[in-house]
């Protein structure tokens, strides 16, 4: 059988197409917002791209929303922080394993008037009582996210229901880490937030750090690619190429390096092996 040769038109036209099928190597990450609100991902994904060839698609939502969407296939690598809920995924089929990737901590910022009289404290679960106790405004985000999720396991520590006073001094606003942290300022409520978000936050006004340095504060993160057996979606090795990279030796020094006003946001902690 004869082959006729290519045609100029078409020989580019298969050119084009082969390119970009080669350059068309992208994944989907489901991340909490700390991750994307902090500048971490402007400054990591560069480096990962450059070095892979793999586009990294990020959507930033509460860690509750992020699992949702991975359980729904709506993404390769899931990147949150609440390990309960985490190893959740795993033990249900829809992660293939979940590794620690990096930590840093939770705090309570509040006005300089500090009306419940906690700055200064380490102890989280006496500070919010002592909020509850005077009545002062507390800013919740109310989301599922894994900042809500351990402010409500605070909460049931002290023993205390903040959701009988929702809508008085417990004000849930349903939304982000940002926004939430505007919406309390705005009324000169306590927020609890991650450290990284409020390093880079602009909006400070005269808020400040009151609570920090409890153990139970700490704030860990996790990577997990998503299972293809429960996706079959799923870009399995460009998925894995990122998540090894990032517990990767050159990863977590990339984690490390990144700073915002000269003070470092996350801490890598990914297992040795």
């Amino acid at each position: 059988m004869n082959v006729k040769p290519l045609g100029v038109a078409a020989a580019v036209v298969l050119a084009i197409s082969t390119a970009a099928v080669a350059q068309d190597r992208s994944i989907i990450v489901q991340s909490t917002t700390s991750t994307a609100n902090s500048g971490l991902y402007d400054y990591l994904l560069p480096i990962f791209q450059d070095e892979s060839g793999i586009r990294v698609d990020v959507v930033a939502v509460g860690t509750g929303q992020a699992i949702k969407n991975a359980e729904n296939c709506d993404g390769d690598v899931l990147l949150v922080h609440a390990k309960p809920s985490e190893e959740a995924f795993v033990d249900a089929g829809f992660g293939t394993e979940r590794t620690d990737l990096m930590y840093n901590d939770f705090v309570i910022v509040g006005p300089a008037a500090d009306p419940a009289g906690v700055k200064g404290m380490t102890d989280a679960q006496a500070a919010l009582a002592k909020i509850a106790d005077v009545g002062a405004l507390f800013a919740s985000r109310g989301d599922d996210s894994g900042t809500n999720k351990k402010e409500v396991a605070l909460w049931a520590e002290t023993g205390i229901d903040p959701q009988a006073a929702s809508g008085g001094w417990y004000r849930e606003t349903g939304s982000g880490m940002g926004a939430t942290l505007n919406a309390g300022i705005g009324m000169g409520a306590y927020v609890l937030t991650d450290r990284a978000t409020w390093i880079s936050f602009e909006n400070k006004q005269d808020y400040e750090i009151v609570v920090e340095g409890d153990e139970d504060l700490f704030n860990q993160y996790g990577v997990i690619p998503v299972n293809p057996a429960k996706c079959p979606s799923v870009k399995v090795e460009d998925g894995q190429a990122f998540a090894d990279w990032l517990l990767s030796p050159e990863g977590q020094s990339v984690i490390a390096d990144f700073q915002v006003g000269g003070q470092q946001l996350f801490f890598p902690n990914a297992p040795a092996d």
